[in-house]
């Protein structure tokens, strides 16, 4: 039996479930791909390879497994990108939310029922149809559920808008005892500078205090000075467009004090190791080229308390 545990995002992780890229159906037709990085990737002919993608992956699982972390994988589904984890679902406390995702993406749900299997009776949280949420979108921080949202009129046409403000609704009515906040994100279907495909590209807590955060992302001045009111000032990296488009926030937190980083990110762990955290550093270099990074292939299921 799988024990969920989840109330924020940097405690000492114990089970996630990492994604993975076997027979993950190679380039996709152009007018089947979801985000305006991979499109970049697909048009100038230097779309990831199946071998790089297992490699990173493999990596990043050793470095998990380092810290005792118990990694489960997805069931392999030929031809099916089943790299990014984290947007098929979330834990908040002692339930797993299913996430409603693209339609292209439903095949990725298929590969959990095993993990399913060995959750708690009446733990799975199905939301109404009308509610679009992916796990990227979602963050837990102290009394806190963070969720990006778009509410543009053009929502029905934007692949890379996610979730809807009905998921703020919906979580709130779920998890009484939190505050679920709005924050929304700027949105492109083309141009990945100008696109937050997800919450965690564009913001990302670490340690107890500290947080890494792209202001260009957020749409609004208000619900950005609100987000970073909840860290001091010396304890915020912000990034760069070129850096957001790098998913430089994308980390991931095993503990409280070590944050798993891409080596590229040279300043970025520069400034994690001056404020005393432990940097183990992962190549994702071909990872990234499909807009996400080590947050986004993982679904973390239970962190110590």
């Amino acid at each position: 039996m799988i024990h969920l545990n989840l109330h924020d995002e940097t405690a000492p992780l114990e089970q996630v479930i990492l994604g993975i890229a076997q027979q993950f159906g190679g380039a996709p037709p152009l007018e089947e791909v979801y985000d305006p990085k991979s499109r970049k990737h697909l048009l100038s002919n230097t779309y990831p390879q199946e071998a790089d993608l297992i490699r990173e992956l493999d990596a990043f699982a050793q470095v998990l497994e380092k810290y005792q972390v118990t990694v489960l994988r997805p069931t392999n589904i030929p031809d099916c990108n089943q790299i990014y984890a984290r947007d098929i679902g979330f834990v908040i406390e002692n339930t797993f939310v299913e996430s409603n995702i693209l339609p292209l993406r439903a095949q990725e749900l298929q590969a959990l029922e095993s993990i399913y299997d060995q959750l708690p009776k009446g733990s799975v949280l199905t939301l109404p149809e009308a509610v679009h949420v992916e796990g990227g979108d979602v963050m837990l921080h102290e009394k806190y559920i963070l969720v990006g949202i778009c509410t543009r009129d053009d929502y029905p046409e934007l692949i890379t808008a996610r979730t809807n403000p009905q998921a703020v609704a919906a979580l709130q009515a779920n998890f009484p005892q939190k505050k679920v906040i709005g924050l929304e994100m700027k949105k492109s279907n083309t141009n990945p500078f100008e696109n937050a495909l997800h919450l965690d590209c564009a913001f990302q807590p670490v340690g107890k205090n500290h947080a890494i955060i792209h202001r260009a992302s957020f749409v609004h001045p208000d619900e950005l000075a609100w987000l970073t009111g909840l860290f001091k000032a010396e304890n915020i990296f912000y990034i760069t467009d070129q850096e957001m488009y790098d998913m430089m926030s994308n980390v991931f937190s095993i503990s409280p004090t070590v944050v798993v980083s891409d080596p590229y990110f040279t300043r970025l762990n520069t400034w994690l190791h001056t404020q005393g955290f432990t940097v183990e550093e992962v190549s994702f270099r071909e990872i990234a080229k499909q807009e996400g990074l080590f947050r986004c292939t993982t679904l973390p299921l239970s962190r110590r308390s």
